[in-house]
């Protein structure tokens, strides 16, 4: 493979969607030195927007009147509407693209709701904790996660006490946070339920809080082992499985190479690479594998709209807000708004973006965009021959090239600049990567 196509295949998965001129500058610096800088960005983060600050929602009685119970939900939707912006923002400005990429693909392995939580500072706290502890030791990480509170009420872990066991957080910590289905028993599940008990939430204060009289303080046998396991010991036997050792692979592959299984010589390979969070990526960028893996991902409905943006230079945040309403919305027929995913299970992924319905919402959000591009960028375009803008088209997008049939039919739009991008935006060559 060219060393271009190289590049920007790698940076096609470790970005949200590069612009041309970063594939230029990755290009001369070289596919390793890139790898580095992805995973070890220098300096802080300039162009990343600091998060917004909420002011607190009144705690409201059992005999609180209906009219302002009214007004306390409209102020939590409210602020969640915000806190989705602000993210979208942050995705398409951010200059340490793997690291947010790397929060969006935590967000959707812990799939926490901010439709249960209903309290956006909690849902930031725990981006936040995706973007400070989601890069080294997945071990390590998973006791930090067992202690979020977003998650421990999306999962109802504070209602997990020895008197009323809970299993939902401990269960779902088994099957789809670290181990996978067939790696664990229901009495690993009972036993692990156990070993979490005794922790609540402050929703005013982001805090969660250990009540030593709500916890079991028995012993346990999980996966094999007896002891008096607490939730650090409970996180810390589970990530450290040697199942644990080939789950998290199999998910960074899922999502940063291909739909495909790797192959067992690949997991070796990963495996191998422990469990550290950024050197399993290192690994997986850097596998043979890898470079194979072109064309063989559809994008995440979030993922094809912040690289549009990115690469329109359209900041989500000068937006006007009829157009950001038309942005979330536009997610949401596409059934994927952050903060938002419909299961613990987190969204689907490969072939179900592409239905027709999502074609005619992606169509729309393309139109939007391709409205809403930066002078600059349509001035590029039109400064190219006509015969030449898909061409042109191609370096703006980082599309490795056009299908003939395909080439026909931007070739029919060249005249226009703006239904030219609409078009490439929703072309298969743009939305599978």
């Amino acid at each position: 493979m060219p060393d271009r196509a190289r590049i920007a295949h790698l940076l096609r998965r470790a970005t949200f969607g590069p612009t041309a001129e970063e594939v230029d500058a990755a290009e001369r610096a070289g596919y390793d030195v890139t790898v580095s800088q992805l995973l070890r960005p220098t300096g802080s983060d300039s162009g990343a927007p600091k998060p917004p600050v909420f002011a607190a929602i009144a705690e409201l009685g059992k005999n609180a009147s209906r009219a302002d119970k009214q007004k306390a939900n409209q102020q939590r939707r409210q602020q969640v509407t915000v806190a989705i912006d602000w993210w979208l923002d942050r995705m398409v400005a951010a200059e340490h693209q793997l690291t947010e990429k790397m929060v969006f693909f935590w967000h959707g392995h812990w799939a926490t709701s901010a439709q249960k939580v209903k309290a956006a500072p909690l849902m930031l706290g725990q981006l936040q904790t995706f973007r400070e502890h989601g890069r080294g030791d997945f071990a390590a990480f998973t006791t930090r996660m067992i202690r979020d509170p977003a998650l421990i009420i999306w999962l109802d872990g504070q209602k997990n006490t020895v008197k009323a066991p809970n299993e939902n957080l401990a269960r779902e910590l088994m099957e789809l946070f670290t181990l996978g289905i067939g790696n664990y028993a229901e009495a690993d599940v009972k036993a692990g339920a156990r070993a979490l008990t005794g922790f609540t939430v402050d929703r005013r204060a982001g805090t969660v809080k250990f009540v030593a009289r709500r916890h079991d303080r028995g012993a346990k046998t999980i996966l094999g082992h007896t002891a008096a396991f607490d939730a650090d010991q409970f996180a810390e036997l589970v990530a450290t499985q040697p199942a644990a050792a080939g789950f998290l692979p199999q998910r960074l592959w899922f999502r940063f190479a291909s739909g495909e299984p790797m192959t067992d010589e690949v997991l070796g390979r990963l495996i191998g690479a422990g469990r550290d969070v950024d050197d399993l990526l290192r690994a997986l960028f850097t596998d043979p594998g890898f470079d194979d893996t072109r064309g063989q991902l559809v994008k995440q409905p979030v993922e094809w709209a912040v690289g549009a943006m990115r690469q329109l230079g359209i900041r989500p945040a000068r937006l006007t807000d009829q157009q950001r309403k038309q942005l979330v919305s536009g997610l949401n027929g596409l059934d994927q708004v952050p903060l938002r995913p419909p299961s613990v299970g987190g969204w689907p992924a490969g072939a179900a973006w592409l239905t027709t319905s999502s074609l005619q919402a992606r169509l729309r959000l393309a139109e939007l965009f391709a409205g809403g591009a930066a002078a600059p960028v349509l001035d590029r375009l039109r400064a190219a021959p006509t015969a030449g803008r898909p061409d042109a088209l191609a370096r703006l997008l980082v599309v490795d090239g056009w299908t003939d049939r395909t080439r026909k039919v931007l070739a029919d739009a060249a005249g226009k600049p703006e239904r030219l991008i609409q078009l490439g935006l929703v072309s298969p060559e743009y939305t599978i990567h």
